[in-house]
């Protein structure tokens, strides 16, 4: 009897709601946030992967499928997504559009893993990538966006676990600091990190085997050896996330296991045992990886989260949820408004399913105002010293020209209410 290769699954109507629940819930959230979506071919040139995840990543070295096309050249069904997103960028000179530019994508995923539950040698990936700043802020609304997304799941029972592992200039001494601390323990070590001690001695903290786990917990700290750049970004992230009220954790052993990562990377992990595989959405910064793949210097951000493992957990949860929005909000400052109040403002609408984006800081508020309607926003809120401190917010109707001062206070019944009355 003919059956599916071994890591691959159908997809039968009787679950086909739950995977249109996930991807309607997936758009919209990120209609909400900004991000528009891509789609990417299921294969690239092997020398995109190799070049951009790293050679000494079990990912080129033992998981990739790999082929020679009838014209001799050698093609790689997508082993992830961020790079290709990456060379979509390159190619169709999306550094010229207004920055960051935000994409999202749903890509079936090849690699030669060994098949267990909620892990398969084709899976299905929702990815959100946010490219061109390396502002904390935009760390901090794509861990929103991804805590979101599960809550819509009704996944609320999570945990979010972050670290920083810094840049090219913190990485170099890091690096020496962990191979003096293995160097006396590589007897005990399992042979992939054998391997990777002098190759890759990051990845010694990601190792999953028994052996290697407790020398992990014991190993230095990657936040200990910032730089000053990096330690000031891990900082304000930890900050912002404190202000949209999004508990953390800071879990050391995080590295992510491909070799484009720098400074956030972070991981959320259900607080269950129902849907097996801990990780359920997992992501960082790459702030590299596109200069490396021949692009112009472009620091970028994202996250992957695997359909079937989503799946996996709704199933288990009897999980469900709703909502959607057209044209952005957009949140500005007047003066040196604390950029905190900023990310709270934000949060308040998008808690109530408001599309918001703010500004990159740095602009004056005449590029603000450009930077709104080269977006088509609907509504800019205005944010000064002055008015904050008297309570009051200034709203713009980008459509009439007027605007009016609110109460700081009433700002999301006040947009939902005008929202409303345009619609109707």
């Amino acid at each position: 009897m003919p059956r599916a290769p071994r890591g691959t699954n159908d997809v039968l109507p009787a679950q086909q709601h739950y995977w249109e629940h996930v991807e309607t819930e997936a758009e919209s959230i990120c209609k909400i946030f900004g991000f528009d979506r891509i789609r990417l071919p299921m294969f690239e040139d092997s020398s995109l992967f190799v070049r951009g995840i790293g050679e000494a990543t079990d990912v080129v070295e033992k998981e990739m499928y790999t082929f020679l096309d009838r014209g001799g050249d050698s093609l790689t069904l997508l082993p992830e997504g961020t790079a290709s997103v990456c060379r979509a960028y390159i190619q169709h000179g999306m550094h010229t559009m207004v920055q960051p530019v935000r994409l999202f994508y749903f890509s079936p995923i090849f690699r030669y893993e060994r098949p267990q539950s909620g892990r398969y040698r084709q899976h299905h990936q929702f990815g959100v990538e946010a490219l061109g700043s390396e502002d904390p802020i935009i760390d901090a609304e794509i861990i929103e966006l991804a805590r979101s997304f599960l809550n819509r799941l009704g996944l609320y029972d999570t945990t979010l676990f972050v670290n920083s592992i810094g840049c090219p200039t913190c990485r170099v001494p890091y690096g020496k600091i962990l191979r003096e601390y293995y160097q006396d323990k590589l007897d005990t070590m399992c042979q992939d990190c054998q391997s990777r001690y002098s190759r890759a001695p990051l990845r010694l903290l990601d190792c999953k085997k028994p052996t290697c786990q407790p020398l992990a917990l014991d190993a230095p700290h990657t936040i200990d050896h910032l730089c000053s750049d990096c330690s000031q970004h891990w900082e304000q992230l930890l900050n912002y996330l404190s202000a949209i009220n999004i508990p953390f954790e800071i879990r050391h052993s995080i590295v992510r296991g491909l070799d484009y990562y720098t400074k956030t990377v972070f991981e959320f992990q259900p607080n269950n045992e129902a849907g097996s595989q801990t990780t359920i959405l997992a992501g960082g910064r790459y702030d590299g990886l596109i200069s490396q793949i021949g692009g112009p210097s472009t620091p970028a951000i994202g996250f992957g989260s695997g359909i079937e493992r989503l799946v996996m957990n709704i199933q288990a949860l009897q999980a469900r949820s709703p909502a959607d929005n057209e044209r952005p909000v957009v949140i500005t400052a007047a003066g040196s408004v604390d950029q905190h109040i900023l990310v709270q403002k934000a949060a308040e609408l998008r808690s109530q399913n408001i599309y918001t984006t703010i500004v990159p800081s740095g602009k004056s508020m005449k590029a603000q105002m450009r930077y709104a309607g080269a977006i088509n926003a609907r509504f800019v809120i205005v944010l000064g010293e002055q008015e904050l401190s008297s309570g009051v917010i200034q709203v713009k109707d980008m459509d009439s020209g007027s605007q009016e001062e609110i109460s700081a206070t009433s700002l999301p019944g006040h947009i939902i209410s005008r929202l409303q009355s345009t619609q109707s």
